[in-house]
């Protein structure tokens, strides 16, 4: 009886294909076009995944203003001659005098207390008064201190001096009667042909608007001293009271006083 036995194929045919078989491994793990077994492939392939952000940023933004500060402070420490970064502006709180009242609070003087404030005591600063409200004028010495033009104004309340322009005569805070000085003079034979009511009603009219015109002028002066870059404000001064009767006006408030035919005719030109 006659057996079929397979043949083995030999063993030098059998090694052979299996140094092809691991030859074919390798190259598909070293092809360079499979980026799947390439590690750098694929950290290249997230970093191209991600979306590229274009336009300008929150850095560049800051950058660009701080460049346009520093100019502006530069030119403006050259325009001032090196006395201003910022083209003269000083905020309040770089100012020493005015921080320190700031912190310490309003002062309340009463006008004897407010005497002492007048520059003849060099341990003090010097202070005025317009309208109740009291301000520092230390800054500049040469005008408000002793021998100064304008001494007379400091330690005391002369509002009424600073409307009627009398700084000898009006050093006071009385404001009573000053309005006369911007009611309209009338012209006497037009006087005579209006109606006692009809006066009436026009004086009324006059006397507000030239109180209307007394509290401008304060308030110009006030605001004067409030907003200089010298001055600045410190407190209030109380139990400031009328004295006796009203006063009379002095004779620069009386030439002041304007005519009624040359406010009609201004009225006139204005329209």
């Amino acid at each position: 009886m006659h057996l079929n036995i397979p043949q083995q194929p030999p063993l030098e045919e059998v090694a052979s294909k299996s140094s092809l078989r691991q030859r074919q491994q390798q190259s598909k793990t070293t092809d360079p076009g499979n980026s799947e077994s390439d590690p750098a492939k694929k950290e290249n392939k997230k970093k191209n995944s991600k979306p590229q952000r274009n336009g300008i940023s929150v850095l560049d933004v800051i950058r660009v203003l701080v460049t346009l500060v520093l100019a502006s402070c530069g030119m403006s420490y050259y325009m001032t001659s090196s006395e201003s970064l910022l083209w003269g502006y000083r905020p309040w709180f770089s100012r020493v005098p005015v921080l320190m009242r700031f912190l310490q609070g309003p002062l309340v003087l009463t006008p004897e207390q407010l005497s002492l404030y007048n520059g003849t005591d060099t341990n003090l600063p010097i202070y005025l008064s317009v309208n109740g409200t009291v301000f520092d004028v230390s800054a500049n010495p040469l005008v408000y201190g002793p021998g100064g033009h304008y001494n007379f104004f400091t330690g005391r309340d002369a509002t009424r001096a600073f409307v009627t322009g009398c700084f000898q005569e009006d050093l006071t805070h009385d404001m009573r009667g000053v309005e006369d000085m911007f009611m309209p003079i009338d012209d006497e034979a037009e006087l005579a042909t209006l109606s006692s009511g009809e006066k009436k009603v026009r004086r009324e009219q006059d006397r507000r608007m030239a109180k209307a015109r007394v509290q401008k002028q304060v308030a110009h002066w006030a605001n004067f001293f409030r907003d200089h870059k010298k001055y600045f404000e410190v407190g209030r001064v109380v139990g400031l009271e009328d004295e006796g009767e009203i006063r009379e006006l002095c004779n620069s408030a009386i030439q002041q006083r304007p005519k009624r035919k040359d406010m009609e005719k201004k009225a006139k030109r204005k329209n």
